[in-house]
């Protein structure tokens, strides 16, 4: 709590130290929810909701949360009724502006968990996705003598796998008979917390109207059991961060229609509007707008909703300059391990030989680019290998490139000609260690924690226990945030030098969750004075984070990181696809677990495959399985190939559903081919391209470029809503709208074709459906779409 206290006073006095106050300031950061707990207090840093120079706020009284406004540190603490749940607004005033926080208030659910050990333990805990595998943070207890311990857990709905941690040994609860098996062999005790509410409440963009003075958005609300008749004051509608009147709210039946003068919509703006009756409340929907039109184009108006990532391993990709091909001279490093020849100039060279526009991506995320060590070093962990810095993540310099990559103009050059065709470029950014060659290591060892522990392990590896001071390695030193501000003040400084001198639109953060919260408050605050006031589309950072959702999500604020890659979705993703026993339910409940976290129109990244991951390929072709324990020791010792041609069709089933739902799609180069790979490094083969393909390849290419286009090509892929439509073992369907067009997307694991009948809300008016791939038609009769799925595939469909 002291350090916390710490941050928030450090980061308030740097608050009032930059920039001056601005007496007509305008925040224009859109103001995500507050989710709160009936009864429970919560604080609130308020520089996480919104950037401003200052924080000079009233706040209104709210007559079922409690409130205290500290502005000494700028933080709100709230703490709700214990009988009351619902969405709200806190209500405040800030420069004569009347602006409110949006809230979601909901009674938790307590589960309890108990174990009866043979013998006394010296220790026993509970651990799991809930707390982000912590085996040390909650206790269980005896409390009276009886021999069985226990602890009771808040949990919201969801999925849960969790493990008792005894005496330095692990094991799953013995009287849950639902178990899962692990990635390391083993089982996980399985829990499901099922929702408060058993029936649905969901809201639906219909469409909108208007004349030359407003424009009218209208939406459907949809309940299986309505508890009663709607009424205008149960919507919360919210024009960017100010509250629509409730005159300008009409509801007809279910129907909701919000009328919005043009006079108040120039520029970019956004509606969300959610309902909350009798407690239950719908997630948000949100129309943007440019102007008080409804988004549509993503090259006309670009957010980073439309973006659509390719990550590039820049030494794996393609050699466009054999001069600076350098690798490490040390017989122990195996070439899988060392420098290829990759570089920015072939980077280039694709990039003006149009590779990246037929393909259809617009943002290029660019593996690290400074300079890295020169020599051989051996891995920790078993088998212990020795590796060369191909991949860029042991820095030297933090502020020069790697002359094996080019140099500080090819890379200015890049970005610019990337610019030029409409591509965005992302660079990785290393804020947690350097090598141990690095000049900072050597000159400032106060920056730096120690790898040593007291009880005399070494403090490498060590995740979760010592999430903030662990290393990686012991030549990669992590720095000590928490006790160096000359540490912190230096490296985002960096940051902002590379934002600045080479014009890059953002960043992938690397190993976010081993970082302290406020080295991203400081950097994020950097770049909104220094940076975005020079750019018309705002610097994006996306993380890397493996944790549960409260860690994940403790890093996704308007003060820190606009989002990270979602490792909670991507695994009951890979579980649903590719497991006998997956069920569509459960990535359904993922999916809807993501947007009560971040929203419907969120900015997570989503994946197929990624330089950390087994590739797809190898689980779809059966080298590899979801529990096999050593994907690393399959890489060196029998690296898989593609052998089943039906294994593309598989990975392109997953990518259908990967560029057709809301948050940011991440290709990891390769997947366009059907590349394969065990765990790193032989996830991390060279590129490929053109004669280098198989017919089955070339397929893959040209079926995967088809897919990402459309999602250029479609608004509601990118901004419209998401309702589930149908989740069963083998089948999946969705509809997702705008106000301009509805597409509903049915996929199929099964390998067998599967005959699906999809209910469709007779509210929508839909009478036919279009493919968009084949073009054949089908008839919508009686709110039902009938369609025969081929085996292992999915449909795009135009709906009318």
């Amino acid at each position: 709590m002291k350090s916390m206290i710490l941050s928030l006073l450090l980061l308030f006095v740097f608050n009032l130290g930059c920039g001056p106050s601005h007496e007509l300031e305008t925040i224009h950061d859109v103001i995500k929810p507050l989710r709160l707990a009936s009864g429970k207090a919560d604080t609130v840093l308020v520089s996480d909701l919104f950037f401003a120079h200052d924080y000079t706020l009233e706040f209104s009284d709210h007559g079922d949360i409690s409130l205290q406004w500290q502005p000494q540190n700028a933080t709100l603490i709230l703490r709700p009724d214990a009988e009351f749940e619902g969405a709200t607004t806190i209500d405040f005033s800030f420069h004569d502006q009347n602006l409110s926080i949006p809230v979601f208030v909901e009674k938790k659910q307590r589960h309890r968990f108990s174990y009866r050990p043979p013998q006394k333990p010296g220790s026993l805990t509970l651990f799991g996705s809930f707390n982000s595998w912590n085996r040390s943070d909650i206790r269980m207890l005896d409390e009276n003598g009886d021999g069985e311990y226990s602890v009771e857990v808040e949990l919201d709905p969801g999925r849960y796998e969790y493990r008792f941690f005894m005496d330095e040994k692990e094991f799953p609860d013995p009287n849950n008979p639902r178990k899962v098996l692990n990635p390391f062999g083993e089982y996980n005790s399985l829990l499901i917390v099922e929702p408060r509410f058993p029936h649905r409440a969901e809201l639906h963009i219909l469409g909108m109207s208007g004349d030359a003075d407003n424009i009218t958005l209208q939406f459907m609300y949809s309940h299986e059991k309505q508890p009663g008749k709607l009424e205008p004051q149960q919507v919360l509608a919210l024009l960017d961060n100010s509250r629509v009147a409730i005159e300008n709210i009409a509801v007809s039946g279910n129907r909701i229609s919000v009328h919005l003068p043009k006079n108040r919509l120039s520029g970019r703006t956004s509606l969300r509007v959610a309902v909350s009756q009798n407690g239950q409340s719908t997630l948000f929907v949100t129309v943007p707008m440019q102007n008080g039109v409804p988004l549509r184009s993503a090259e006309q108006n670009f957010t980073w909703q439309d973006a659509i990532i390719y990550s590039v391993m820049v030494d794996r990709f393609y050699d466009g300059d054999p001069d600076n091909t350098r690798p490490v001279d040390d017989p122990r490093v195996k070439p899988k391990a060392n420098f290829y020849g990759g570089d920015l100039q072939g980077i280039l060279d694709k990039l003006e030989a149009g590779y990246f526009d037929s393909l259809g991506v617009n943002v290029l995320w660019l593996s690290p680019v400074v300079r890295n060590t020169d020599k051989a070093w051996q891995e920790y962990p078993p088998p212990r290998e020795f590796f060369a810095a191909y991949h860029g993540y042991w820095p030297v310099d933090s502020r020069s490139v790697d002359e094996r990559f080019g140099d500080m103009a090819l890379l200015r050059t890049l970005v610019q000609r990337a610019h030029e065709r409409g591509i965005r470029i992302l660079l990785d950014f290393i804020a947690n260690h350097v090598h141990e060659d690095h000049p900072y290591f050597s000159r400032h060892r106060d920056w730096f924690g120690t790898v040593e522990l007291p009880d005399g392990r070494k403090n490498i590896r060590l995740w979760d226990e010592y999430r903030l001071t662990t290393w990686f390695e012991p030549y990669l030193p992590s720095f000590d945030y928490q006790n160096s501000e000359e540490a912190l003040q230096v490296m985002t400084d960096n940051a902002i030098w590379w934002l600045q001198r080479t014009g890059v639109d953002g960043f992938r953060q690397d190993a976010v969750k081993h970082i302290p919260n406020r080295f991203w408050r400081t950097l994020t605050r950097k770049i909104r004075l220094h940076v975005d006031p020079h750019r018309e589309i705002p610097v994006y950072q996306i993380g890397e984070t493996f944790g549960g959702y409260d860690l994940v999500s403790s890093y996704v604020t308007p003060g820190q990181l606009d989002a990270q890659f979602d490792f909670n979705l991507f695994d009951p993703a890979k579980r649903a696809f590719l497991s006998e026993d997956g069920h569509f339910r459960d990535l359904a409940a993922g999916i809807h677990k993501t947007f009560t976290v971040y929203g419907m129109n969120h900015l997570m990244g989503n994946i197929m495959d990624s330089h950390d991951q087994v590739r797809y390929m190898a689980f779809a072709d059966g080298d590899i399985t979801l529990t096999t324990p050593d994907a690393v020791a399959v890489g060196w010792e029998n690296p898989p190939q593609v052998d089943d041609p039906a294994s593309y069709q598989r990975a392109r089933l997953y990518m259908t559903w990967l560029l057709t739902i809301p948050g940011v799609p991440t290709l990891y180069y390769g997947d366009e081919i059907g590349m394969t790979g065990a765990a790193d490094p032989d996830n991390r083969r060279p590129m490929r391209f053109g004669a280098q393909l198989n017919v089955h390849e070339r397929e893959m290419w040209q079926k995967v470029a088809r897919l990402v286009h459309l999602r250029r090509q479609h608004s509601a892929l990118r901004h419209g809503d998401f309702h589930i439509l149908l989740a069963e073992k083998h089948t999946m369907a969705y509809i997702r709208s705008d106000v301009y067009e509805r597409i509903i997307v049915a996929l199929n694991k099964s390998r067998k074709k599967q005959h699906v009948t999809i209910p469709v809300p007779e509210f929508y008016d839909l009478k036919r459906a279009t493919d968009l791939i084949g073009g054949e038609q089908f008839t919508i009769s009686a709110g039902r779409l009938q369609l025969v799925l081929a085996p292992e595939s999915g449909m795009i469909l135009l709906v009318e």
